[in-house]
């Protein structure tokens, strides 16, 4: 059986469940899916579907991070959105937090997310 390691930052918003952050094993890194909360006040960012978009991804970024990971190691995430409507913006913001080769992706739309948001981004790593 692998070891797993759990990860935990202050950079991203505490889990508000019973889960971790991401886990650690066998080379790679998951993470639990991240939403526009500011970690500080964990509360939902103001400013629509874009500013979600960034915090998700900075989230995403400490999260790695704190794995021994980062945004360059991905290969690859779950997208979900409340509203399809949002992929392009998103897609757009996005695209800014990855380099080539992308990691491979699917987006989904999702009938509810948690505390309202309207987007929510999880991801699979390597650990360096």
């Amino acid at each position: 059986m692998a070891d797993r390691t759990r990860v935990h930052t202050d950079g991203a918003p505490a889990a508000i469940g019973p889960y971790s952050q991401a886990i650690v094993t066998g080379g790679f890194v998951f993470t639990a899916g991240q939403i526009g909360l500011d970690p500080e006040t964990m509360e939902v960012v103001a400013g629509g579907v874009e500013a979600q978009a960034h915090r998700v991804l900075q989230n995403l970024t400490a999260v790695l991070e704190a794995a021994g990971s980062s945004m360059s190691d991905v290969v690859k995430t779950t997208m979900y959105l409340a509203d399809m409507a949002d992929f392009l913006a998103v897609n757009e913001i996005y695209a800014g937090y990855f380099g080539e080769p992308f990691p491979v992706r699917s987006a989904v739309q999702a009938a509810a997310l948690p505390k309202g948001v309207l987007v929510e981004i999880d991801a699979i790593a390597l650990v360096k």
